[in-house]
């Protein structure tokens, strides 16, 4: 029965990716005329892109993973996963829907209505309940797997945290919704990370199936919400990439993480998931001091662009001493020492004046490459993001079978 659901769960991906491309061709004028659109900051020619063109991409989701519901659900049935009616699978995946719905909505209304960042952190938290609710309804464990060199001072393989579990799950699904918004500014940058992403965690199950460990529904549950995903996304990706023909929006970003961190929670897989966002997580430390205000944070932080050169180079910012806090100050120095910026102070009528770049993982690429063409950056970045998902399912399954006695 698995190749059918495969099968299907394929099919069914690839009939929502050709209705995208329709859909999104169709609705660019109408977006245009509607004064949905963007400006690109960095062409010569700002011309009007359409934004929040992963609204429609989502819709269409949206309709495709409804369209699931009924062969899982039969699926389900005829292969006896349950010896009762299988409840724990349809509460899953309709909350599932109902987590990633509310994402979609919360996006939808910060492109619409530029939600402040603690709206975006509050929303998040509301939509992940469902899911924690029914991981909790449906008995799911608590229980952790230490590591050997920590057994011989608990005395125990694993530990129950209980509710710490759930926090740890709920700030996930936070992070995964904010980590790819924050990690933007150039053509196809977010669509390439969801894409990224949600394959390596759709190879994770196929290989998790291959092996015969754990529950194989939870396997097809998560197979069967980021397939769809991966055929949508790579359809909104071909329009997003340089140059771009649309905008994604900031509904996309909450989209793509909630969507994928719901996999990663209700395909019992929470604490891999994070792996396989090893510059996302890179990229949030790094911006710790701006998104904090321990240093000065401009609107926008995107690399600069230069229309003599038609390439991108760090993008820098300006300010005094004393609009430095004293972790800021710590951080300049740590940060300088390391060669992650490129500090330069000045003095001005007494008073000392930082020069730095922002702290974004793409200007620090510009810092570590020098000054590049938009598509040459992104390109950079996507091979930065696929060797770290390659290292990841490395890590996961090899290198912990010598940290850990048990490795599923």
């Amino acid at each position: 029965m698995l190749p059918t659901t495969l099968l299907v769960v394929s099919c069914v991906s690839i009939f929502g990716a050709f209705i995208t491309h329709n859909v999104i061709n169709h609705y660019i004028p109408v977006f245009i005329a509607r004064n949905l659109y963007g400006q690109d900051q960095c062409k010569k020619e700002k011309s009007k892109v359409p934004e929040p063109m992963g609204a429609i991409a989502a819709a269409v989701y949206s309709i495709v993973i409804l369209a699931l519901i009924p062969f899982m659900f039969y699926e389900w049935m005829s292969v006896g996963v349950s010896e009762v009616y299988p409840y724990i699978q349809l509460l899953a995946f309709l909350s599932a829907i109902i987590s990633i719905w509310t994402a979609i909505s919360l996006g939808f209304a910060d492109d619409i209505l530029d939600l402040r960042w603690r709206d975006k952190l509050l929303f998040p938290t509301f939509s992940s309940l469902p899911v924690l609710i029914v991981y909790h309804v449906c008995g799911h464990s608590t229980t952790i797997l230490l590591p050997n060199f920590v057994v011989p001072y608990i005395g125990h393989q694993s530990i129950n945290i209980g509710f710490l579990f759930y926090i740890y799950m709920g700030m996930l699904m936070v992070f995964c919704t904010n980590s790819i918004n924050i990690l933007a500014g150039i053509n196809g940058i977010e669509a390439s990370q969801g894409l990224i992403i949600s394959t390596t965690v759709a190879i994770y199950n196929i290989i998790q199936l291959i092996r015969g460990e754990g529950i194989q529904w939870h396997q097809t549950f998560s197979l069967a919400i980021i397939l769809p995903f991966i055929a949508i996304n790579y359809t909104l990706y071909r329009f997003n990439r340089y140059p771009a023909k649309v905008f994604v929006g900031d509904t996309f970003c909450y989209w793509a993480g909630m969507t994928i961190a719901v996999v990663g929670i209700l395909g019992h897989f929470p604490k891999t998931l994070l792996l396989f966002f090893v510059p996302q997580i890179f990229n949030f430390l790094f911006s710790i001091p701006q998104l904090f205000k321990w240093v000065p944070c401009p609107r926008h932080r995107l690399p600069k662009y230069d229309e003599k050169t038609d390439k991108l180079s760090m993008s820098k910012f300006e300010f005094s001493e004393k609009q430095t806090k004293f972790l800021g100050k710590i951080v300049l120095k740590v940060f300088s020492t390391f060669g992650l910026i490129d500090l330069t102070t000045t003095t001005k009528e007494d008073e000392t004046f930082y020069h730095v770049n922002n702290f974004t993982i793409l200007n620090l690429l510009l810092k570590i490459f020098g000054p590049m063409h938009e598509s040459d950056l992104a390109r950079v970045f996507i091979i930065v993001q696929i060797t770290c998902s390659v290292i990841a399912l490395f890590v996961r399954f090899y290198f912990a079978s010598f940290v850990y006695d048990i490795v599923r």
